[in-house]
């Protein structure tokens, strides 16, 4: 009778167990669906977050041939980083060189310290005003306390958009953008409209672009030939740019799409440069190539549409 009771309470225990065991299964671990909701929350907040919200926008990506892939893929968005850009000595007036700064934090408001060398910069600022007419992209100095620090000046009172574009370590490559104003007097908004012939002359030189294929969302590649502009003979010692052949800024018209291309073979030295990306979007479109040959850094610009 004894070893009938112990057998039954052995029984009852191992059922006890086993229930306990299937509840505390069935939990959730905290934070354990995370990663797919994450994901589809942070892309509805980009889709709606305005232009001009330091924010990653949606349609802003970092493409480049030079780091395998040849760009076709955006790497993540960085939802979980903020920009301040500010003027510490007061408002920034045109024509006056003043003081621009941008602060990195993390979600939590911590500084961003730890940056990895991206094409011999830590930062890449690029700058441009509403109708795309201006551009500038310069590299601000990192002092420390997340903080980049840069003089600049600007031609004209009004808006400007400003990007961020970095890399934290161990983190994708991110662009924080925001607008800023200007004190002065506003220059005329120009339209922006495609250009009817893709060859321009800068500093001597012509350059032509081709493109591949000019549909949204389908790869294309980039290739501008560049030329002396009296002889037409093609250049064929192009010097590295920030330590490539070249780089290549897009932007759609209205600012809200942003890519930074970077070329196939970053070794190359002319006359061709060619540079993998895809649009984003249909719509117009602005790039500016930039390269440097016998010591001088040029910027050549274009407008597309893509249909």
């Amino acid at each position: 009778m004894k070893k009938k009771i112990i057998l039954v309470a052995a029984a009852v225990l191992a059922l006890s167990i086993l229930a306990a065991c299937g509840k505390a299964g069935d939990k959730k671990p905290a934070g354990g669906n995370n990663h797919a909701g994450h994901g589809a929350i942070s892309g509805q907040e980009n889709a709606e977050k305005p232009a001009g919200n330091e924010k990653k926008e949606a349609g802003e990506m970092d493409h480049g041939g030079g780091h395998g892939g040849h760009g076709a893929d955006a790497k993540p968005a960085a939802e979980n980083l903020q920009a301040s850009f500010a003027f510490p000595a007061g408002a920034a007036k045109a024509n006056e060189e003043t003081e621009l700064t941008i602060q990195v934090k993390d979600k939590d408001g911590k500084p961003v310290n730890k940056y990895d060398v991206n094409h011999e910069k830590l930062l890449h600022l690029i700058i441009v005003n509403h109708d795309l007419s201006f551009f500038n992209h310069i590299h601000p100095e990192f002092k420390g306390d997340g903080t980049f620090t840069v003089n600049t000046s600007f031609p004209a009172g009004g808006e400007y958009k400003v990007f961020a574009d970095f890399i934290p370590t161990g983190g994708a490559n991110t662009t924080l953008s925001e607008w800023v104003k200007v004190e002065g007097k506003e220059g005329k908004h120009a339209a922006i409209a495609a250009d009817v012939n893709l060859v321009k002359e800068v500093d001597g030189k012509e350059i032509e672009l081709s493109m591949s294929a000019a549909k949204p969302k389908e790869d294309v590649t980039l290739t501008f030939n560049i030329r002396d502009a009296k002889t037409k003979k093609g250049i064929n010692n192009l010097q590295p740019y920030l330590g490539a052949v070249g780089h290549v800024v897009i932007l759609s018209e209205d600012a809200n799409q942003y890519l930074h291309v970077h070329p196939i073979d970053e070794k190359a030295t002319g006359p061709d440069a060619k540079f993998a990306t895809s649009f984003p979007q249909s719509g117009t479109f602005k790039i500016w190539g930039q390269f440097q040959h016998n010591g001088e850094v040029f910027t050549v610009p274009f407008v597309v549409n893509v249909r």
